[in-house]
């Protein structure tokens, strides 16, 4: 094979030093960004307190890591889980507040947990096509929804899109969807990068999480 000309060696080498570094220097800016918002957000607390020459750089990620260790800590007690729900339910009554803390709740709990169901990975299957994407169910059943919502033959699947942050909820029969053997981070990844990455080895989906009943002929 006849080796290439200098300059679009040259250039090539650049190139990949370039994607070499795009993905580090993102992931230490992030990061670097995070850690500052957080130690902002509750060193600013600490400067009211504290005069400004005994106060060290850093100081409110300690504290914000020892207050979230301090809420899981306290979490175990019944007295303050009660009047931690007494606080969470005065807050679900202002409208607002209710809309936001409600989804983002719902979103942690949906990704965190193991149980039921919900965020099963699967492959929905355009209707007369061999065309398919992947998704999560986020409801198996509409008995709490309005009438004309779903029904006990549908699923509620939500398809994010890739290299974006959005996505669309789809009501489907269930039928047109079948589990796939992907833990949530993998789909999550492999839909977020358009393919582009995968993971390793395929994962054992959770036993937890069991695929809705389907019925689908073959």
């Amino acid at each position: 094979m006849k080796p290439l000309p200098f300059k679009p060696r040259l250039g090539r080498i650049f190139v990949t030093g370039l994607l070499t570094l795009i993905p580090a220097v993102a992931t230490v800016y992030l990061l670097v960004w995070l850690i500052g918002a957080v130690d902002r957000v509750f060193g600013k607390p600490l400067r009211w307190l504290m005069p400004d020459e005994t106060y060290l750089a850093g100081t409110g990620i300690v504290l914000a890591i020892a207050l979230v260790f301090g809420i899981g800590l306290l979490m175990h007690g019944v007295l303050f889980r009660r009047l931690f729900r007494m606080a969470e339910q005065a807050m679900l009554v202002v409208p607002l507040v209710r809309s936001v803390y409600g989804a983002v709740k719902d979103l942690i709990g949906l990704f965190g947990s193991n149980n039921g169901p919900a965020m099963q990975v699967v492959a929905l299957t355009f209707p007369g096509t061999d065309w398919r994407l992947l998704g999560f169910v986020t409801r198996a059943e509409f008995t709490d929804l309005p009438q004309g919502i779903g029904t006990a033959k549908e699923v509620a699947v939500y398809l994010p899109m890739s290299y974006q942050v959005g996505g669309y909820t789809v009501i489907v029969p269930r039928e047109a969807i079948h589990p796939v053997e992907m833990s949530r981070e993998d789909a999550m990844k492999f839909i977020l990068t358009a393919g582009l990455k995968t993971a390793d080895a395929p994962r054992t989906r959770s036993a937890a999480a069991p695929a809705p009943a389907r019925t689908r002929p073959s």
